[in-house]
């Protein structure tokens, strides 16, 4: 393998040295405005190699598999003037088993990725014609290897396939824009179904609903988490742990949310979004408990935060990113969940998300798309509303967690997930 060669390379003035090489081939279909915009293939390889000299690392990459010896001496040059080694790389374990790759896909064409989207676009056409439609089909193959001074050696093979529906509905000055993607490592997807999520959400949306400024119960949507998931992830990455940054820091064995809450991240799901049995730096996957009914109990690190932090790494790369988050479903059916709202808000999309001061759980967002409930009843799709409150607070006033979940993936979604439908006691709405 090239990676062997580079790390063989590299130990000739390093002490220690890494590399791991992406080689990726990618089929896009989009189409945008009632029409196929693009049907384009591509390939690319990616090497990063990371050495240690002297006790200090040095990284870098190159897009050319025949640049052995430049990306090498790059990395040299760089453990220069690199920061202090942590850490030593991972010895060679036992990778736990898991479904990353689908053969139905080889044969999947452009052609028939064509097909798919038109019959998603048809089938938003059919139901509304003024809404302008658009659809994704995006088919991914690609092989990690990685390879290491402490004779670790890994490869895996990889699928992915994304497919999602949406669509823009123009009336006077109100645009309203929705849409329903699901992504994942094999072929078996459910268009129909997709485009029908797709239209359910204009659907809900069709009439405007009027609302008042105040505090409210609200209701997220799976996809609506991510106004409070944001904040967790930012809590529990291990870099603002060491820093200090994060304000759950000293709270390991703490209960820092309703005791109805249980997450996990899982990445040996099958076929999950980001399953895989490593990480881009050796290290074994595995399920990290991260709220145990209520309880935090683990942080997430890469291996320079787990050597600064004097613990172990979780297999976590080096960009520290959960893989596919899991929420225990909890007691409530959905429809109760409405039922029992009087007045209060179905959130499922921002604008917005991250601004502010999302680590310390801090938000104030742009409701992009939500719904107004009246006496346990969506009555209607909010407009110029903005949703406040802290994430933190916010875990801790779950008030119900709905039996039902849906995977969150997909073409436009920034996390992975099984996710439930939330409830939290109260947050402040603002409306024009």
């Amino acid at each position: 393998m090239i990676v062997q060669q580079i790390v063989e390379k590299a130990l000739q003035k390093a002490q220690a040295a890494q590399a791991v090489m992406l080689s990726q081939e990618t089929s896009a279909v989009d189409f945008e405005n009632d029409r196929l915009k693009s049907a384009e293939s591509s390939q690319r390889t990616q090497i990063d190699v990371k050495v240690i000299v002297d006790g200090k690392v040095g990284v870098s990459s190159t897009t050319n598999p025949a640049d052995i010896e430049g990306v090498v001496n790059r990395a040299l040059e760089a453990a220069q003037f690199g920061s202090p080694a942590h850490f030593d790389l991972p010895d060679a374990q036992s990778l736990e088993p898991v479904k990353i790759f689908d053969p139905a896909l080889l044969p999947l064409d452009k052609p028939e990725m064509i097909r798919m989207g038109q019959q998603m676009m048809d089938m938003i056409k059919t139901y509304n014609p003024e809404i302008l439609a658009g659809a994704a089909v995006n088919k991914t193959m690609y092989k990690v290897e990685y390879a290491n001074s402490r004779g670790a050696e890994y490869a895996a093979d990889h699928t992915e396939f994304n497919v999602g529906a949406a669509g823009q509905l123009v009336r006077g000055t109100d645009i309203l824009l929705a849409g329903h993607g699901i992504g994942q490592k094999k072929r078996e997807v459910d268009t129909e179904e997709i485009a029908a999520q797709a239209i359910e959400y204009f659907r809900m949306a069709e009439q405007l609903a009027p609302l008042k400024s105040g505090e409210m119960p609200i209701i997220f949507t799976p996809s609506g988490l991510a106004a409070l998931l944001l904040s967790l992830g930012l809590a529990v990455d291990g870099k603002n742990v060491v820093l200090g940054s994060s304000p759950l820091r000293n709270k390991l064995g703490q209960q820092i949310a309703s005791p109805n809450l249980t997450l996990r991240d899982d990445p040996f799901v099958a076929f999950g979004p980001r399953t895989s049995a490593f990480d881009n730096e050796g290290v074994p996957r595995k399920i990290t408990p991260i709220i145990e009914k209520g309880v935090l109990r683990n942080f997430i690190y890469d291996l320079d935060t787990a050597g600064r932090a004097g613990t172990k790494p979780t297999g976590h790369g080096s960009s520290r990113s959960l893989t596919n988050i899991v929420i225990e479903p909890g007691n409530t059916p959905y429809e109760t969940m409405l039922r029992n709202t009087d007045q209060g808000l179905l959130v499922h999309d921002f604008l917005g998300l991250g601004q502010g001061n999302p680590i310390n759980g801090e938000f104030s967002v742009n409701i992009f798309l939500g719904y107004k409930i009246e006496k346990g009843k969506l009555v209607g799709r909010v407009k110029d509303t903005m949703l406040a409150g802290n994430a933190f607070s916010a875990l801790q006033d779950i008030i119900a967690i709905s039996k039902e979940r849906e995977w969150v993936s997909g073409p436009w979604s920034w996390f992975t997930g099984l996710m439930p439908y939330i409830q939290v006691g109260k947050l402040s709405v603002t409306a024009k």
